[in-house]
């Protein structure tokens, strides 16, 4: 998988991708991100790449121009799958667009900053819009990062345990069940006896019944239409 990512921001987008799993996912050639700044698609000396919205109104716009021209490099290279768009009012993020995108072979992701892009981008250039909750940041790219996150960890190869990603809450609709680890008991908290009990099939019934109780209680949303 290569993902391309635009940014008036690049080094912001550094860390992420230099640590951990996406690091990792990198050094074993399972994905390459690519940053790559707006601001050297503008054209003039000053590196614009925002300008007042017609109209009048408060903040700043990106503008169409250096967008289009860096997309329209990349897409000349390779052909993309999806051009994205990070903004507040796009898809909101779930486990179901993340196993979706996690199958395509190029993505390109854009930035959003300011007030956001000109519209002609969106309705022009993008594919999809993607939103990671109802709230505003300063720019897409700690949404762009989380993005990235979501998807590529589930590249096979990426993490060491390649079933724990299918095990994650909300891959079937329904919250992870509650986990333990060492020590059995402590301060006279005790494990579930049932997960210390060695009886597998008992085990994962115990854990889908707990999924199902959790999913109830927190977000009963998800079992709409199911019981």
């Amino acid at each position: 998988m290569r993902i391309d990512i635009i940014t008036v921001l690049p080094e912001l987008l550094m860390s992420p991708f230099e640590a951990s799993i996406l690091k990792r996912a990198q050094d074993k050639g399972l994905v390459s991100v690519h940053l790559h700044n707006l601001r050297d698609y503008s054209n003039n000396r000053y590196k614009q790449v925002d300008d007042y919205q017609y109209g009048g109104g408060a903040g700043m716009v990106m503008m169409i121009e250096p967008i289009d021209k860096c997309i329209s490099k990349l897409q000349a290279e390779r052909a993309y799958d999806e051009v994205i768009y990070m903004t507040p009012d796009g898809t909101t993020l779930n486990q179901g667009i993340a196993n979706e995108l996690s199958v395509k072979e190029n993505i390109i992701v854009l930035c959003g900053h300011y007030k956001g892009v000109d519209q002609r981008v969106r309705d022009q250039i993008v594919t999809r819009e993607i939103s990671i909750g109802d709230f505003v940041l300063s720019g897409g790219e700690l949404a762009a990062a989380v993005l990235c996150d979501s998807v590529i960890r589930l590249l096979p190869g990426v993490l060491n345990n390649e079933t724990s990603a299918l095990t994650d809450s909300f891959q079937d609709n329904l919250l992870a069940p509650p986990i333990y680890t060492r020590p059995a008991e402590y301060k006279g908290w005790t494990v579930p006896e049932i997960l210390t009990s060695g009886n597998t099939p008992k085990i994962e019934e115990w854990r889908e019944e707990k999924a199902l109780e959790r999913t109830r209680e927190r977000r009963p949303d998800l079992l709409e239409g199911k019981e």
